[in-house]
This record gives structure tokens, C-alpha cells and sequence, in this order.
């Protein structure tokens, strides 16, 4: 009797541990973007970029800029914080079929609440999708997402979802971050969720 017992305890010990290794192994892996010193990014653009603090800070004199990742990725959560001047123009770019940002090769989540066409104000996927909802972002912290999944996207601004896409061709590619025309952008806590 002790030795089905044992064996049924034994097997009981081995499934769990199998079982555990496997839920782990799907655990969504989270990596940090855009980090001081790392080799995963570069700047192209004549905007300057530096760190302050954990702070990535875009400054545009009359230039345009980006930082942009090496790597392409495909369904994945992106967050990170930003604060805004009054001036400048910027935006988060997902899903660049090329390490080249623009509105029509990546999907521009803007950063400019007082753009002249407020169809791409903050919170618009630019030249794809008005905000839904108004978000005033401007000299403050505020929180960025985008969710994508298969060609489906959905990007929220303080956690209010402002904009989204479904069943688009744009499913993988660069990440970019924008500095143009006048002013400063401040980014920080860039974070990436792999599904």
C-alpha cells in the first residue's frame, strides 16, 4: 500500500513542477527601451538627446530627431511616461516597417496637444485615426500605451483609450521616439511587455 502512495505522491511532485515550468515559460517578458548606455538604440535626426535623472530629454531647436530602437517587435504592451513643453512636437512611433519614422511606414501616436490640425492632436494615431477623447498632457507627467496584437492596435493617454486600429498591415517593426520643430519632451519608465 505505501508504494502506490508513494508513487501517486512522486507523480503528483512531478507534474506540479512541470506544470510550473511551463506557466513561466509563458509569462509575458517585460524589457526597459531606450536605456542610458545601452547599444539596443541609436539617434538619427539633428534634435539632441541626453539623460537627466532616468530621464530621456528630446530638445528641438528648429530640427527634427528620433531615438529608434534596433530591434522590430510584434504584439506587445508599450508604456512609459512623458511631459510635454508647450511647443514641441512629438510623438511615439510602433510598428516601422523601417528604422525610418514617418506617418505612413509606423503608426505615430502623437505628443502635441496644440498641433494646427487637432484631427492629430495627443492621442491620435496621425493621419490614421482622430482622438476619441480630448487629453491635455501639456508641462505635466503623463502615461502612454499601446497595445498591439496581430495588426490590432490600442492606444490609450492616462489611461483613457484615445484611438485604435484593427486588422492593419503594420504588425511588426521599429520603435521610435520624436523630437521636432521647438522645445522639450521628456521621457521615462519605457517599458515593453512581450505577449
Amino acid at each position: 500500500m505505501k508504494k502506490p502512495i508513494l508513487f501517486m505522491g512522486a507523480l503528483l511532485v512531478a507534474a506540479s513542477v512541470i506544470f510550473s515550468h511551463g506557466c513561466k515559460s509563458k509569462e509575458a517578458k517585460t524589457i526597459s527601451l531606450f536605456e542610458e548606455n545601452s547599444d539596443a538604440w541609436f539617434v538619427d535626426g539633428d534634435s539632441k538627446w541626453e539623460f537627466v535623472n532616468n530621464e530621456l530629454i528630446g530638445v528641438a531647436d528648429s530640427t527634427s530627431g528620433f531615438v529608434i530602437t534596433h530591434d522590430r517587435y510584434k504584439n506587445f504592451e508599450l508604456s512609459l511616461e512623458f511631459q510635454p513643453d508647450s511647443t514641441i512636437n512629438s510623438g511615439v512611433f510602433v510598428q516601422c516597417a523601417r528604422p525610418e519614422m514617418s506617418a505612413e511606414d509606423c503608426h505615430e501616436l502623437n505628443i502635441w496637444d496644440l498641433h494646427p490640425n487637432q484631427d492629430f492632436r495627443t492621442g491620435s494615431i496621425v493621419t490614421k485615426v482622430k482622438p476619441y477623447e480630448i487629453v491635455e498632457t501639456l508641462n505635466k507627467w503623463n502615461s502612454y500605451k499601446a497595445v498591439t496584437d496581430n495588426g490590432n492596435i490600442k492606444v490609450y493617454v492616462n489611461d483613457v483609450l484615445t484611438s485604435s486600429i484593427e486588422k492593419d498591415t503594420l504588425m511588426e517593426g521599429h520603435i521610435g521616439l520624436q523630437a521636432m520643430g521647438n522645445g522639450t519632451i521628456k521621457f521615462r519608465n519605457i517599458k515593453l511587455k512581450k505577449k
